[in-house]
């Protein structure tokens, strides 16, 4: 094929979505357009102000003017009732709006002429898988999943029931059945699916999250001097599904549709401001200097613990510019993650991870053994606990202060291992895993 080889990029979670998940469709679109590549992207009528689907109008920005974007119809149907959704989980049956996305990007890429070399699909949500292998059918093209998580297999999934997690799993077998290859975010993800479908090690690819380098190229801002260590975490809180979970964890034991063990409260910051609040009853010399800056989409359980500790400065949904900013205000930035049994290993790093490693601003990981812990061992400047170990939150919060007493600076990260995750590195990944691809299908 001469020029830009063009394929079709699916993807709901696309600008001007903002968070999270719509970071690594929009940076791989950026970078593959410059690549030899030409996405037509394909995705959502951009509907924002969901908990899920906060507005970033200023990552629109960064689009490329000769990328087409192509969106699905409205209108898009609201999100099933608390009642109908749980009906809609417990008898398997797919809701009104799985429907609308599948059968609006099918018509869409209908609508797409000419050639196209290959699909390519950040799958969240799961349902996308079936639309994606629909368009390859009908093109006679490969097709390449990109599973931010492991789907069934993910440590963090709860199901109502044993059967149900069966059944999920063996919905992600016959959704990936027919991708030519599969891209995951994680070592232990990639060995994880990998293992339990049977699958091609040479037909799987490991394309982390990363950062921006441009967002990191300005002077960060300036603090004007104080006694204080500021204490910044970015991106959602999951207390409430933390709550949940830890209340119908005795259920889900019975029935089989939890993952053993695992604890999602962690995730949130209940267990930081425990050790805040500590701090200020026992010495508040020290916690009387302790501010902890919240940015992010939260919930009405979020804000109440939030306000029952006098550290905490909300700050609500910050688009991407000013969160980058403010995270390298931080003195030390907090990354909470899942509780797991001893013995097991979590395949999952948040997002926010690597834009934290690339603010070179000290960590505080209350992480479990895994993919996550490894990099931020690697990448240094980051203490690590467990994720629910107060006791050892408080030390750290503590050192931190006599660090400022004394004059000590920071601890310094690794750049070498921080520079393998900006995306435009990442981006090269993906494209040799399709170059790989589509040269194996010409011969």
């Amino acid at each position: 094929m001469n020029g830009p080889r063009r394929i079709i990029f699916v993807s709901y979670f696309f600008p001007p979505i903002g968070g999270a998940a719509a970071q690594r469709p929009l940076q791989f679109v950026r970078h593959l357009s410059r690549r030899g590549y030409e996405p037509v992207v394909i995705t959502g009528p951009g509907n924002t102000g969901g908990r899920w689907t906060p507005g970033d109008a200023s990552l629109a920005t960064s689009i490329p003017d000769d990328v087409d974007v192509r969106r699905v119809a409205g209108p898009e149907p609201s999100g099933s009732s608390r009642w109908r959704s749980r009906g809609e989980r417990w008898l398997g049956r797919r809701s009104e709006w799985a429907k609308w996305w599948i059968e609006g990007v099918v018509d869409e890429a209908a609508r797409v002429e000419g050639d196209i070399a290959l699909v390519y699909t950040v799958i969240s949500p799961y349902e996308t898988s079936e639309a994606c292998a629909r368009i390859a059918l009908a093109r006679n093209v490969p097709w390449v999943p990109d599973l931010g998580d492991p789907w069934a297999l993910d440590d963090v999934a709860v199901y109502p029931t044993a059967l149900h997690r069966r059944l999920e799993l063996r919905r992600m077998r016959r959704g990936l059945g027919t991708a030519t290859g599969i891209v995951m975010s994680t070592p232990d993800a990639e060995r994880r699916v990998r293992d339990t479908l049977r699958l091609d090690g040479a037909r799987m690819w490991v394309v982390p999250n990363g950062f921006d380098q441009a967002d990191f190229e300005a002077d960060p801002p300036r603090r004007d001097p104080d006694d204080v260590v500021r204490v910044v975490h970015t991106g959602y809180l999951h207390a409430e599904l933390g709550r949940g979970q830890k209340a119908a964890a005795r259920a889900h034991g019975l029935l089989g549709g939890g993952s053993p063990g695992v604890e999602i409260l962690t995730r949130s910051h209940v267990f930081l401001l425990e050790a805040v609040n500590n701090l200020l009853a026992k010495r508040p010399d020290v916690g009387r200097r302790i501010e902890v800056h919240l940015a992010g989409v939260t919930t009405q359980t979020d804000e109440e613990i939030a306000r029952a500790c006098p550290a905490v400065r909300l700050h609500g949904y910050l688009p991407h510019a000013e969160s980058v900013r403010l995270l390298e205000t931080a003195d030390l930035l907090f990354l909470p993650m899942q509780k797991l049994v001893q013995g097991l290993r979590s395949g999952n790093v948040p997002g926010k991870t690597y834009e934290y490693l690339a603010s070179g601003r000290p960590i505080l990981a209350a992480v479990p053994e895994g993919d996550a812990r490894d990099l931020l061992e690697r990448a240094g400047a980051t203490y690590v606990c467990e994720p629910d170990d107060v006791a050892a939150m408080e030390e750290i919060l503590a050192a931190r202060v006599r660090a400022l007493d004394d004059g000590e600076p920071p601890p310094v990260r690794n750049r070498e291992v921080v520079a393998e995750y900006e995306w435009g590195t990442l981006a090269a990944r993906v494209e040799s895993a399709l170059d790989s691809i589509l040269a194996h299908r010409a011969s």
